[in-house]
């Protein structure tokens, strides 16, 4: 009798097989080498931008790139995501730094990031699943009307060779990749527009102009501040402010890098990594940041990046840009990143999401929540508000069209002394309240019978509108029978009828 045996791999074929896909596949290296180098240059105008929202030195902001790009290309839990320093993160902790000062700014981004490690392994991660499509593909939108609202500043006041420059760049963008992709256009568009302005002496705002980039890298230490309960109970709030906007808008920022790449993400590793991200960045003097969705798309959409290498070099060329080449990199136009931005927030709009076609097929409850999301987010400028204010619109859409269908038919029996109320549909708080007049307490027989085969209970206020309906009818000397419960309905009204206010 013979047997089937598996041939063993030799060691260096197990070493191939564990070889990352960077390094097994010479296109890929350049392609991730590229990506990461685009990033780079796209990250430090933004970086300085939100250093000054927040109120700290430039440096602060890039060092925060740095530290959170390096930290979560090999935490995060997902591949060829970008974090950083944030608008959403310097919004949240401006009042603190503005009050109390950079020592209580730095002490709360630690803070924030222990709060991110408990939230993630307490699985806060499972709560993007009550996240309806609507709202995100509200937030899409909503993110790519952001990025092109944080360029026109860079479009106004300016000189006029700005505008040729920017649709230059666009121009570049679009025709480029027909010539070939082995080069990522944004950073062919971004070498040929410094090049123009540095050689022919063109004077517009460059990334030199939005700040002074750092000369040496930072250094660790801890946060001055007293460590003291005041302390604590002074940063606890902001800190835990930064975790949750960071934690949401990360998830959600993974999920449409898990859409994009039809690839899956592990959202509880990310959480955690998010929090070690900030910790660390915290202890370099960092602002602290998470998931950046524009550099992001920068990296996957427009670069094609796919692995964890793109993220690393992002944060690694930022820094090396910054120390090494500061003076070349000042000179790049603001021009070039504009366009850039510009290009990233047409290709991040869902533009079938407002298609005329799609807009008629679509419920106008979803319709309407993701025009809320839309408009909450470019109001506030903060995606985690929009996106909490439409999943709580749409779990009132959600909650109004299922209570709508919970019915009752009523049967009279051939003797005319019992009658059969059939119930269809989901008894919950929204469609239960209207259920107790469906009735005629008054004129229906002695026997009633409520039939719930086709209903199931989902929580106490059906159990209450139950014991209200049986109240009613033995007020009137009538007994009530109610039949036809599933095995999670019986046991759910088993242990509350008669525990609840029956009256209505």
């Amino acid at each position: 009798m013979s047997s089937l045996t598996t041939p063993s791999l030799s060691p260096a074929a197990r070493l191939r097989g564990l070889k990352p896909d960077w390094l097994a596949d010479p296109k890929v290296w350049r392609t991730e080498v590229l990506a990461g180098l685009v990033v780079a240059l796209a990250l430090i105008p933004e970086a300085i931008s939100f250093s000054v929202i927040a109120g700290v030195d430039p440096a602060l902001g890039l060092f925060a790139s740095f530290t959170m790009a390096v930290t979560i290309a090999v935490v995060g839990g997902r591949r060829a995501m970008i974090s950083a320093a944030t608008g959403a993160v310097a919004l949240v902790i401006a009042p603190l730094n503005r009050e109390h000062g950079l020592g209580h700014l730095v002490a709360a981004v630690i803070l924030a990031g222990l709060f991110q490690v408990v939230l993630g392994a307490l699985g806060v991660a499972k709560l993007m699943r009550f996240i309806p499509r609507s709202v995100m593909v509200g937030f899409v939108n909503s993110l790519a009307v952001l990025i092109f609202m944080a360029q026109v500043p860079e479009m106004r006041d300016v000189p006029w060779a700005v505008y040729p420059l920017i649709a230059g760049g666009l121009a570049l963008m679009v025709l480029f990749p027909r010539i070939t992709t082995v080069v990522p256009a944004p950073l062919v568009s971004i070498v040929i527009l410094t090049a123009i302005t540095v050689g022919a002496a063109i004077a517009v705002p460059t990334v030199g102009d939005k700040g002074a980039l750092p000369s040496s890298l930072p250094v660790p230490g801890l946060p001055d501040v007293p460590f003291t309960l005041d302390t604590l109970t002074t940063i606890a709030p902001y800190a835990f402010a930064m975790a949750l906007v960071g934690l949401m808008e990360s998830l959600m920022t993974a999920k449409l890098v898990d859409d994009i790449t039809d690839t899956p993400s592990n959202k509880t590793r990310e959480s955690v990594g998010q929090g070690i991200a900030n910790i660390v960045t915290g202890f370099f003097g960092g602002m602290g940041g998470c998931a950046m969705i524009g550099q992001t798309m920068i990296n996957v959409k427009v670069s094609g990046a796919r692995t964890r290498l793109s993220t690393f070099l992002a944060g690694a060329f930022l820094m090396v840009l910054c120390v090494a080449f500061g003076p070349i990199v000042s000179d790049i136009p603001m021009a070039a990143l504009v366009a850039v931005m510009v290009m990233v927030s047409f290709a991040t709009f869902d533009w079938h999401s407002v298609a005329p076609g799609t807009l008629r097929r679509m419920p106008a409850g979803e319709i309407a929540v993701m025009v809320i999301t839309v408009v909450c987010v470019v109001t506030t400028h903060n995606l985690a508000i929009g996106v909490v204010v439409g999943s709580v619109t749409a779990m009132v859409v959600f909650a109004r069209r299922v209570a709508r269908f919970a019915d009752v038919t009523s049967v009279t029996g051939p003797d005319g002394a019992t009658v059969v109320h059939r119930v269809t549909g989901e008894l919950f708080f929204a469609s239960s309240n209207d259920l107790v007049g469906r009735f005629d307490y008054a004129n229906d027989p002695d026997h009633v019978v409520i039939d719930l085969s086709a209903a199931h209970i989902w929580d106490a206020s059906s159990v209450a509108a139950l014991d209200a309906i049986g109240a009613k009818y033995a007020r009137r000397g009538k007994t009530v029978e109610i039949t036809g419960l599933n095995d999670p309905s019986a046991r759910l009204h088993g242990r509350l009828t008669g525990e609840l206010a029956a009256e209505h």
